[in-house]
């Protein structure tokens, strides 16, 4: 409760809390465990993450939702055979995108593999 008065970082806050009580609808959750809410209006919409607070957490389905490009939540949506799930930033963990390895571990890739790059001693 500490935490949920003083620091942003670690959820909601109490003014968060009060605001969703009484002025929000809670329209839907995703497999991340944050909750989507509106007001009584549909003018204003907010997400209550439900572990870290990362914008990255939030699928780009409720990201439509969030910022009014898309009017029907995304619990409605038809997900398709061919859709991916979610997958956060992976910036700054052991799983990030880095260059050197992908290039070191494709050394001589299957496209490239009939093609003898010019040099001025070929």
């Amino acid at each position: 409760m500490f935490r949920e008065i003083f620091t942003w970082w670690n959820g909601q806050t109490l003014g968060t809390r009060i605001w969703s009580y009484f002025n929000g609808i809670q329209v839907g959750t995703d497999d991340q465990g944050n909750r989507y809410f509106k007001n009584r209006k549909d003018t204003k919409r907010w997400v209550v993450y439900g572990g870290i607070v990362e914008s990255t957490y939030v699928s780009p389905e409720w990201n439509n939702w969030l910022r009014f490009t898309s009017l029907r939540e995304p619990n409605q949506t038809k997900k398709y055979a061919w859709q991916k799930s979610h997958i956060p930033n992976l910036t700054g963990t052991k799983d990030a995108y880095n260059p050197e390895i992908t290039k070191n571990n494709n050394k001589q890739s299957s496209k490239n593999a009939d093609y003898k790059r010019w040099g001025p001693k070929n």
